[in-house]
């Protein structure tokens, strides 16, 4: 189980409007429960409205009651915007002043040293640290706290490598017992949009992104096949019977919607609505684990005069009625950024990565194509059910215990076995699959700090090339930081959830790059 830090935000509302208490509810070592009060500045107010002005215009929710609008501009010189009008260095200066304050409100004191003393336990586990953040305060959820960071030069919190980052919240429904799935199995549904051929275009589109297996091979093995069914505009009817009648785990919605209590509403037709509080009781009746939303009004709060309704996003809606996972859009995304972004994360989630994982591999992949200073990265949200560990499918370990020795009778005594020789150690690879870690349970053990519990994987696979058999194995990297190299003519190669073919005499290193290579070897028959 990946260690937790749960840390939850909520007004004090007798103390003061601008006075808040920052709580470690859940963390993963003794002592790292702690509590810390805080006032919400006047600096942080003027750089939330400045982002809002930037890249919301349309949306309005003010945190501080107390300060009017039309306080002057106190945000610091060097982030003002420059005379000669460059507004790309700007907007990127926001993001990185306004992530940092966010930061620094937040961990302060003791919930740093609460946060720091949670990334050394995971660290030492050799795992990553999930940190889940909930919002009690409605005004703070519209916040982007995904683009948090701790200096300049760092990666925001929802980037890094050893978090993953998402939101919860506490007042929840119980987690139901939640079947096990080998598979994706997705419901596509397109709501109402004007233009009904451009609705049919977007339709394939999304279809082909969200089933391709173009990047790892639809048929590799140990990644998860991927079976979408697409309802264009439905009746509610209709998609409530299409729910109830086959098995879904994820629930993918692409069209309008309109904000307001009770999780607003999804516009599947230009007519007919479904209301967010209906969807989730269906979503949690027949057991879906994930719902995502390529709408820009899925994770956002309705709002009334600046002050946002409570419980009014979609994404909380859903995820306080008992659906484990939502993924939504604090605001509207581009077409093209949100086809690049679903692509790598299902294929993520294809990976059998849990879902916090996908969404960060995801949000990073926008991040390098389309640059720091788009915002694009920053508008995936996601919440998780503090009771779920973010597991969609089942793990390849679990689905499959041991590869059968051969699928082909006799073949086995035909073909040459191979092995792994290091340091003057000679390890016979198994004729399934030969397990490589830190831990006792693996075939093949090395203690070493670097090299994670279940590191990598050896499969050994037989067939026929015409009549002649053929014995072939693949290294699968399973590592948590992606510490596998392989010797190529170029040097060393790092390789991370990759599935690479061994040849006779290929180099390998688990762990550190100064640890003892290992050389692949094919017996002589």
């Amino acid at each position: 189980m990946t260690p937790s830090l749960n840390l939850a935000i909520t007004r004090l509302v007798k103390a003061g409007p601008d006075n808040f208490a920052i709580c470690v509810f859940d963390a993963p070592y003794p002592g790292g429960r702690v509590i810390h009060d805080c006032v919400w500045s006047v600096g942080l107010t003027q750089a939330w409205r400045e982002w809002q002005q930037m890249f919301a215009p349309d949306t309005r929710i003010d945190i501080s009651p107390a300060t009017t609008f039309q306080t002057p501009n106190p945000l610091p010189n060097e982030l003002l915007p420059p005379a000669s009008g460059q507004m790309t260095n700007y907007t990127s200066r926001l993001m990185q002043y306004l992530g940092i304050s966010l930061w620094r409100w937040l961990f302060d004191g003791p919930i740093l040293n609460s946060l720091e003393g949670s990334r050394a336990f995971a660290m030492a586990r050799n795992t990553r640290l999930r940190f889940r953040l909930e919002i009690r305060d409605p005004n703070l959820i519209a916040l982007p706290w995904e683009i948090m960071q701790r200096e300049p030069g760092q990666s925001a919190i929802s980037l890094s490598q050893n978090i993953l980052f998402s939101r919860t919240t506490s007042d929840v429904e119980p987690l139901p017992s939640l079947r096990t799935d080998q598979a994706l199995n997705i419901l596509l549904v397109l709501g109402a949009n004007e233009n009904l051929q451009l609705d049919q275009e977007r339709t394939a589109i999304l279809e082909q992104t969200l089933a391709d297996g173009s990047i790892m091979g639809s048929n590799a093995q140990g990644y998860a096949p991927c079976i979408v069914n697409t309802l264009l505009q439905p009746t509610p009817q209709k998609l409530i019977q299409e729910l109830e009648t086959r098995t879904y785990n994820i629930f993918f919605y692409a069209g309008h919607g309109l904000r307001g209590p009770d999780g607003g509403y999804l516009l599947l037709q230009p007519d007919m609505r479904l209301n967010g509080m209906e969807l989730a009781q269906v979503l949690t009746r027949v057991g879906v684990k994930l719902a995502v939303f390529n709408a820009c009004w899925g994770a956002q709060p309705a709002a009334v005069n600046g002050q946002a309704i409570p419980c009014s996003s979609l994404a909380e809606v859903l995820i306080r009625n008992g659906v484990p996972a939502v993924l939504g859009m604090r605001d509207e995304i581009a077409h093209e950024e949100s086809l690049s972004f679903i692509h790598t994360f299902v294929q993520g989630l294809r990976k059998r990565l849990p879902i916090d994982h996908a969404v960060a591999e995801a949000r990073q992949h926008l991040l390098t194509v389309y640059k720091f200073n788009q915002p694009a990265w920053t508008l995936p949200v996601l919440y998780q059910h503090p009771q779920f560990e973010g597991e969609l499918i089942r793990s390849y370990d679990e689905g499959i215990t041991e590869l059968p020795e051969t699928s082909i009778p006799g073949i086995a005594s035909l073909l040459p076995t191979a092995c792994l020789k290091s340091d003057g150690i000679t390890y016979t690879l198994e004729t399934g699959v030969t397990r490589i870690g830190r831990t006792a349970d693996n075939h093949i053990v090395i203690q070493e700090p670097t090299v994670s519990k279940r590191h990598a994987e050896i499969l050994c696979r037989n067939t026929f090339s015409g009549p002649t058999p053929v014995r072939t194995y693949y290294l699968r990297e399973n590592s948590t930081y992606g510490t596998t190299w392989i010797l190529r003519p170029q040097g060393w190669q790092q390789i991370h959830r990759q599935e690479v073919l061994l040849e006779p005499g290929m180099q390998l290193k688990f762990g550190s790059m100064r640890s003892h290579s290992w050389e692949f070897m094919i017996e002589d028959s």
